[in-house]
């Protein structure tokens, strides 16, 4: 098995035209996540970005669940999920957010995380920013400390960096 440093992630991920609807060209992980060495590249790549300090990692629903738990596994931290309404159990506390097609909801336990917590966002994704947008907003109303926002991919002309323009922003492969 070669070095890590010597993988290109841009060829674990696939163009898939016409989905989720046409006019669409989804960029699908699939054989990134399928490949040993190509995912074990990648969260390596983003532990090099998270901040010294950083207490917990949250992720958002649900690929941000997949580099996000495996972050926090390597560098021996805590995990928090952001997910989308109804799927928690206990007390959460939710934000609703604006989508280019209607409104969503996101919710994280209101236990979670706290005043004082440093943390970072990991998603696979930044396309226009708003779930990312929301997740920051929504742990800063429970006190944490958003320290950055990783990424795997970003699709940069769509523009979703310009929401998150108070959080260091980075990402693996850029688009």
């Amino acid at each position: 098995m070669s070095s890590t440093a010597a993988v290109n992630l841009h060829d674990y991920i696939r163009d898939i035209p016409d989905f989720p609807k046409p006019g669409i060209v989804f960029k699908d992980i699939s054989p990134l996540l399928a490949d040993g060495e190509a995912f074990s590249a990648s969260v390596s790549e983003l532990a090099c970005l998270i901040p010294q300090g950083t207490d917990v990692i949250v992720g958002i629903e649900a690929r941000g669940f997949i580099f996000g738990a495996a972050l926090a596994a390597q560098l021996g931290i805590g995990f928090v999920p952001v997910r989308k309404p109804g799927k928690l159990p206990g007390e959460v506390h939710s934000i609703e957010y604006e989508l280019e097609y209607g409104i969503d909801v996101l919710e994280i336990h209101r236990d979670a995380l706290s005043e004082g917590h440093k943390i970072v966002i990991v998603d696979d994704l930044l396309a226009t920013g708003g779930t990312a947008r929301a997740t920051v907003d929504l742990v800063r109303q429970l006190g944490a400390e958003v320290a950055a926002c990783l990424f795997v991919i970003e699709l940069g002309f769509l523009g979703g960096r310009d929401l998150l323009n108070d959080v260091p922003i980075h990402a693996l492969v850029s688009y």
